[in-house]
């Protein structure tokens, strides 16, 4: 938004006051070429975490004949997630276009995986204190399905972003 202000005479009491008008931004156009950048850049770096489990299960079960999927895999490049999520919403916000999808996927990916980092430890889980049964490794199980979740509606924003700024105009 842009406030320009220009000035009045006010007859009653003699006074000049000015005027405020507020004008709304305009979007910035489909070929912002950073935003695009940012948001390819980002659906991939957040797609990474989510496919990695897939590719090396499936190299492993054509190599050695034996399925092993791990599941945490995604927890472990947190890293490449918020750094994936951050430019997905620097892009969104450059674009004014799918913020609240990548807000809403960035801040429970991190609020959950935080939850169920902090849950492991005060639990004895993380440290190998506690047996991995019962109700706190069923918490922390169904808490870290649920980060998972916030990475897949993570990516599948930066998609959508992505198809919003290459979408030809039409007209």
């Amino acid at each position: 938004m842009s406030v320009t202000s220009q000035w009045e005479v006010d007859m009653k009491s003699a006074r000049i006051v000015p005027i405020l008008q507020v004008k709304k931004a305009e979007p910035m156009g489909k070929k912002d070429v950073l935003a695009k950048v940012l948001a390819v850049t980002g659906t991939t770096a957040t797609w990474i975490p989510l496919l990695a489990p897939v590719v090396l299960t499936g190299s492993r079960l054509i190599q050695r004949g034996s399925f092993l999927f791990d599941w945490l895999i995604p927890a472990e490049l947190f890293l490449l997630v918020l750094v994936g999520g951050a430019l997905l919403l620097w892009a969104a916000l450059r674009a004014r276009s799918r913020v609240k999808i990548i807000a809403w996927g960035l801040g429970l990916a991190v609020l959950i995986l935080l939850a169920a980092q902090g849950l492991a430890v005060a639990s004895g889980l993380a440290s190998g204190a506690a047996e991995p049964t019962g109700f706190w490794f069923g918490l922390v199980v169904a808490l870290m399905l649920i980060y998972i979740l916030a990475v897949i509606l993570l990516g599948v924003g930066g998609i959508l972003l992505c198809r919003d700024l290459f979408a030809r105009r039409r007209g």
